[in-house]
């Protein structure tokens, strides 16, 4: 999640803990994707000192484990889902979202095993569902009425501006075989929106494809509402950097948006 091999001793130490590297990423940025949960379930202790080193209004949108999503098909994963939900417990308000992504087979037709396992999941998290099936967005609708008695986000993942044109790197190469070709979305169910984003290995053409998301953005603030984006690459070597950026034009629009946190120097690497 902020372990990438190419962020450190650039934005993070090295060498350095976990812990320390967690500590340095939330100088850059004010949330984070927890894609590692969907793999493996974290230790109690593990969440705990994740907590120690972010700030109670830090954003974590942590993925519900795939034994639950993929495996079990949101039926009959109780206990998996019990020992995810009682592992996260100790990041307490850090929990922005727990992100339901569901493979790309689970169709309009599962819509009432997904309304009953919504129905089943405790209050007191705020949940969004991501879809790769692209009958969804032939008539939203359906998942929409699904998501809005439980308060829940549809998550879009805009992977628009980077199947444009083809790749012309390895990194993109792989994403393009990899990565779902969604249609666009851009409306909010909830106060609480959450966007995934994916450019070019080109920050200039990363720049220009999340343009209309600095504007969705800026309004969905004087609306008042609190959106979270995650700005992707295909090898994601400059994203805390582009982060900032993104959250700078937003801000040049809606000045009265909180400034992100100044990150620690990080001291150069040497020899000895």
């Amino acid at each position: 999640m902020w372990n990438l091999k190419s962020w450190q001793g650039r934005f993070l130490p090295h060498p350095a803990t976990p812990p320390e590297r967690l500590r340095a990423y939330a100088g850059w940025c004010t949330a984070v994707e927890g894609n590692t949960t969907f793999y493996a379930t974290p230790t109690r202790e593990t969440v705990a000192s994740w907590a120690e080193q972010t700030s109670p209004d830090f954003r974590f949108v942590l993925k519900i484990p795939k034994v639950v999503t993929h495996e079990h098909r949101l039926t009959g994963a109780e206990e998996p889902l019990r020992v995810f939900l009682d592992a996260i417990s100790p990041l307490g308000p850090r929990v922005h979202a727990l992100w339901v992504q569901l493979p790309g087979s689970f169709g309009p037709a599962d819509l009432p095993v997904l309304a009953r396992f919504l129905r089943h999941l405790p209050a007191e998290h705020r949940y969004g569902v991501e879809v790769r099936h692209p009958a969804f967005f032939d008539d939203p609708r359906a998942l929409e009425e699904v998501l809005a008695p439980h308060g829940a986000e549809w998550i879009p993942f805009d992977t628009t501006a980077f199947f444009t044109t083809p790749p012309t790197s390895d990194a993109e190469r792989d994403a393009w075989t990899k990565k779902p070709r969604m249609p666009l979305r851009t409306r909010a169910l909830t106060d609480r929106p959450i966007i995934r984003y994916l450019g070019r290995d080109s920050v200039e053409r990363t720049v220009e494809g999340w343009q209309r998301w600095v504007g969705i953005t800026a309004g969905w603030l004087r609306e008042g509402r609190s959106p979270t984006v995650f700005v992707h690459t295909p090898d994601n070597a400059d994203a805390p950097e582009l982060c900032r950026r993104f959250h700078a034009e937003v801000r040049a629009r809606v000045p009265e948006l909180e400034p992100l946190p100044q990150p620690e120097p990080i001291a150069p690497q040497t020899l000895f």
